[in-house]
């Protein structure tokens, strides 16, 4: 993609979260504008802070209350321009359920995250598997991670 050299470089910063219940399942979402299935979260707003983003992203897909525990990952779609921060998460209130962003909510052991999502976004659930104060930090092209 040719960018204008007077021009910024711009770069978007969404969040998500790395939800697993008592049975070492990941909440999931279905994204009702594109079908992808992927973890919840979204765009952080200019003028909220990472947490706060986090929070009110998870809550309007999913109707869940978390309380962020630890980044986990950093993420960047290199054709898109997209750094994505991820977080573990504990859920403190509320009852998964689908919304207007989210076509269908569900919980999906480790081993099969693949067969719902591509690469880029599986490895942001996988990756959360280990809480070792050293993110992962990736980049990927929209579906598969770079090596």
């Amino acid at each position: 993609m040719a960018t204008d050299p007077n021009e910024p470089p711009r770069h978007s910063v969404s969040v998500a979260a790395a939800i697993l219940d008592d049975q070492g399942r990941f909440l999931v979402i279905r994204r009702a504008d594109n079908g992808n299935w992927e973890p919840p979260g979204g765009v952080l707003e200019l003028d909220e802070s990472i947490t706060d983003g986090l929070v009110r992203e998870v809550h309007e897909e999913t109707g869940l209350d978390i309380r962020p525990l630890a980044l986990t990952g950093v993420y960047k779609n290199m054709i898109r321009g997209i750094v994505a921060l991820v977080f573990r998460c504990d859920v403190i209130a509320g009852t998964a359920r689908a919304s207007d962003e989210a076509a269908e909510v569900d919980w999906l052991r480790p081993e099969e995250l693949m067969r719902r999502m591509s690469d880029a976004y599986s490895a942001r659930l996988l990756d959360a598997l280990t809480l070792d104060l050293r993110p992962a930090v990736r980049a990927h092209d929209g579906i598969r991670i770079s090596p």
